[in-house]
């Protein structure tokens, strides 16, 4: 294909790239539509209703001292520190500090630019997609951010036998750099999530110079463009960054260091966040949020999450991830029926309001019932029918007490979850054993197959594809179950070139139908991102994308 400057099309790529965003902020404004506290911007969670969006406001830099060390108590160990590998929400919030994206997501989940200087433009045919970028940008290690280091990470990004991304970047043919502030990307087909992945990991820019220094271990040492840098990681323990003076806007940044502490249990997070030995506490217990809410010294930051928690059946997944599907001798794993007959075991309801007070939503598909992709198909729910899920063991031949394993995160929050579930699934017919580890190795198990029935959540992305094809596409990068149907491949496909938004709908709706069917992962509910916050600290923000925003933080004056 031809590549066409700027100049040449600019009037029908700006129109063609004017419908894509206008249905990407349909999907972005309606995904995050729960309330809007009308509080002028206060963010003390003093007046907020257990269903009220509070996502913190930016620091007043008048009202900020300079400098200073913010301990934040993170609830698992991220993974690598690698946007090429990592699949932890974890590693987001390390990496919204130090490796900034092509684009990002507002507070009402649009997308922005970032190291972008505007929203890409895109060829009539959804072929070329041309994205201009800031100038005079410099990396941690003091190299150039240009065309080429784009060009650098976007191939290792796609071509890379370990990578994550590859399956979110589509069809990407090949990365033209036409000059240093220039990208031109060419597509085999038209890609509608290309925008939302480039606003993800997918669109983290590495330091070329350290990713040929460090190949496969870039995150010994990980070096990008952002307000921090890497300093140091203690593994199991803690991850620190220190201010970068490299960085485009180093005046907008006050503290000096941030340090990410692994404190898993969220009771010992709290109590850390209220003696002052940390200034803000992730993913806040259900048990924990009235209390913290009633605390003078304490903000609780709230909002509606894109994405969902999950039961990931393993269908084929014998030799690891990205090999291809081979039978598993377990009638979970063979017959369908039993997968069903789990899920009609499952009462979401109670499950909800039982283990976290009714302060999460049931979810019964990838698609969330406020996304403008969702219809009647994408939010049907199987019941909750122990009788029915009897009688589909019995039809599959199965004795019953039927007995299944699940491998869960070793947290008080998912160990509730799981007991809750353990003694739901009695009534259907199932003997559920917990086999409970901590994170970091659950996602290695969950890698290399070692499991039967694993639970484990999606923080979520504002383009429902990267809520499902990574997941359950055929070969995708995040299909742990190892679970393959050509029929649902087709439908995804489809979707991902669809331009318009009703198509894509009705393209998801299907989707889901299959999904239902087959069962090789069993929505649950979708959780509100619950961050508590001492009033000493401005700044902090967290956006429906789960994301922890402290990098422009600061401790009141």
């Amino acid at each position: 294909m031809t590549n066409l400057s700027a100049s040449e099309t600019r009037l029908p790529r700006r129109r063609v790239l004017r419908a894509a965003v206008a249905a990407a902020a349909a999907v972005c404004t309606v995904v995050a539509c729960s309330p809007v506290s009308n509080s002028g911007g206060d963010t003390s969670g003093d007046n907020q209703s257990a269903g009220q969006d509070s996502f913190g406001t930016p620091a007043d830099p008048a009202a900020v001292k300079q400098g200073g060390k913010l301990e934040i108590a993170l609830s698992a160990e991220p993974d690598a520190l690698d946007p090429t590998l990592s699949r932890s929400l974890y590693s987001r919030y390390v990496f919204q500090a130090m490796c900034q994206k092509l684009y990002d997501v507002d507070e009402k989940a649009q997308v922005v630019p970032q190291l972008a200087t505007a929203l890409p433009t895109t060829s009539d045919d959804g072929r070329t997609v041309t994205i201009p970028l800031r100038p005079g940008v410099r990396f941690a290690d003091g190299t150039p951010f240009d065309s080429a280091a784009v060009k650098a990470t976007l191939q290792r990004h796609l071509t890379n036998a370990r990578s994550a991304r590859k399956s979110e970047l589509g069809p990407i043919d090949g990365v033209d750099t036409p000059d240093a502030q220039t990208v031109v990307l060419r597509l085999k087909q038209p890609f509608a999530p290309l925008l939302g992945a480039l606003a993800d990991r997918a669109g983290m820019i590495m330091s070329a110079q350290a990713l040929q220094k460090l190949g496969d271990n870039f995150a010994s040492a990980p070096v990008c463009v952002g307000p921090f840098k890497f300093a140091k990681r203690v593994p199991q323990n803690s991850i620190e960054v220190v201010k970068d003076p490299n960085y485009y806007e180093a005046s907008k940044v006050h503290l000096d260091t941030i340090s990410w502490r692994i404190l898993t249990d969220a009771s010992i997070r709290a109590a850390n966040l209220r003696s002052g030995d940390v200034q803000v506490a992730d993913s806040v217990s259900t048990q924990d949020f009235a209390a913290l809410r009633q605390d003078a010294a304490v903000s609780v930051l709230q909002s509606q999450s894109l994405g969902y928690q999950g039961l990931t059946i393993n269908i084929g997944n014998v030799d690891g991830i990205g090999t291809a599907p081979k039978p598993i001798n377990r009638p979970l794993a063979q017959n369908a029926k039993v997968r069903q007959a789990f899920e009609h075991a499952i009462d979401r309801k109670s499950l909800v309001d039982a283990v976290f007070n009714g302060l999460h939503a049931v979810a019964c598909s990838p698609i969330s019932p406020a996304s403008a992709f969702s219809s009647s198909e994408a939010q049907t729910c199987p019941a909750h029918d122990p009788a029915k899920a009897k009688q589909l063991l019995a039809e599959a031949g199965v004795q019953t007490p039927y007995t299944v394993t699940m491998l869960a995160s070793n947290t008080p929050d998912t160990l509730r979850l799981a007991q809750a579930l353990q003694s739901m699934v009695k009534d259907g017919g199932f003997d559920l054993k917990i086999n409970p580890v901590e994170y970091s190795s659950l996602l290695d198990e969950q890698d290399r197959g070692n499991f039967e029935l694993l639970q484990l959540g999606w923080s979520g992305r504002i383009d429902p594809d990267a809520n499902i094809t990574n997941f359950v596409g055929t070969g995708a990068s995040q299909n742990v179950a190892g679970y393959s149907n050509p029929q649902l491949d087709t439908l995804l496909t489809q979707a991902r070139q669809a331009g318009d938004v009703e198509e894509r709908k009705r393209l998801y709706g299907q989707a889901v139908t299959l999904l239902q069917q087959d069962d090789a992962l069993i929505y649950l509910y979708r959780q509100r991102n619950l961050t508590a916050v001492s009033k000493q600290l401005q700044g902090l923000q967290v956006f429906p994308d789960g994301v922890l925003r402290a990098a422009f933080a600061g401790f009141a004056k």
